[in-house]
């Protein structure tokens, strides 16, 4: 069942989600996440706080657009438990996006009570935007899904999908990883050069300052596995959609190394790590689809052992 109004909102809906995250990316890279103060929901105390300070308009207006967000995966979902009958993949895609939308909001609140924003500085704070990270490539995931079954897409079957299923989760798990170390790595970019911390003085700065060398080792092996699992499982399903979401990750995967070496020899400006993080999320959306095609319901499954034929046959 394709409900094509539904469909084009939610689309939309995940595109103003993935500006959101570029945005708050600018609000991190900017040391601009205590211009609201310690204060959620409200900024410096006040509904509609005084823009005197840059830091201030700048979170301010990411808060305006988060809250935007929350209600366009509120829609999402209202309209979802109208539009679709009980146990469709829209309706159960939806209930997960509005679950890691709510953890995504309060995910940031934290940050923001436990005042790990502008240039703080502690181990706590790396561990929190590893986890914030790992939500917000959970919630684009389910924002996707939603979008694809609304489109016409295919509800899964996951299990019995053999190599092309185990490439795939490997995958997915070192995007993950990837995901992490590049949130600690882009944290330590924030304290050491827009906050003027130096290593050398700071043990915390320093140490995620050297965390560095390990981002681009992971990213050659997650870029690997993303290989693996795209060749894999297109042997086996090379449909039309499967090779273009399948061979655009790979080839953006490619653009994101380069990317990521301009990064450092240009030491992290903040228009690249924005870019870099945009390409990020399409990367990861355009995964995601390639895995709901490869592993959808009308995909083939791998063939079973022909010795194990006459027993079945037996039976």
């Amino acid at each position: 069942m394709i409900n094509r109004r539904y469909a084009n909102f939610a689309w939309g809906v995940l595109v103003w989600n993935v500006i959101v995250i570029i945005w708050g990316a600018f609000v991190r890279a900017t040391g601009s996440g205590a211009g609201c103060g310690s204060h959620w929901p409200l900024c410096k105390g006040a509904l509609i706080p005084a823009a005197d300070q840059t830091a201030t308009l700048i979170e301010f207006s990411h808060r305006i657009s988060s809250g935007l967000a929350l209600l366009g995966v509120v829609a999402l979902l209202v309209w979802a438990l109208r539009a679709y009958p009980k146990g469709h993949p829209v309706r159960i895609a939806a209930i997960w996006t509005m679950i890691f939308m709510i953890i995504e909001a309060l995910i940031g609140a934290a940050l923001v009570l436990l005042e790990y924003v502008a240039f703080n500085v502690s181990i706590a704070r790396a561990f929190w935007m590893a986890g914030h990270l790992v939500n917000t490539f959970l919630l684009l995931g389910a924002l996707t899904l939603t979008a694809w079954w609304a489109s016409g897409g295919d509800r899964l079957r996951v299990r019995g999908r053999g190599v092309v299923g185990i490439s795939y989760w490997l995958a997915v798990a070192g995007i993950f990883v990837l995901g992490m170390s590049g949130a600690i790595t882009a944290l330590g970019d924030t304290l050491s050069i827009a906050g003027g911390i130096s290593p050398q003085e700071n043990a915390i700065v320093g140490g995620l300052v050297q965390m560095r060398v390990f981002h681009p080792l992971i990213a050659f092996a997650a870029g690997a596995l993303v290989l693996w699992a795209v060749w894999s499982g297109l042997s086996k399903h090379p449909t039309q959609w499967a090779q273009r979401f399948g061979w655009s990750a790979v080839a953006l995967f490619g653009v994101q190394l380069v990317l990521g070496a301009v990064n450092v020899a240009l030491k992290a400006p903040v228009w690249v790590q924005l870019l870099h993080l945009l390409l990020t999320s399409v990367i990861w959306i355009l995964f995601v689809l390639y895995g709901a095609v490869i592993m959808a319901r009308g995909a083939p499954l791998p063939e079973r052992d022909p010795a194990l034929k006459p027993v079945q046959a037996a039976k």
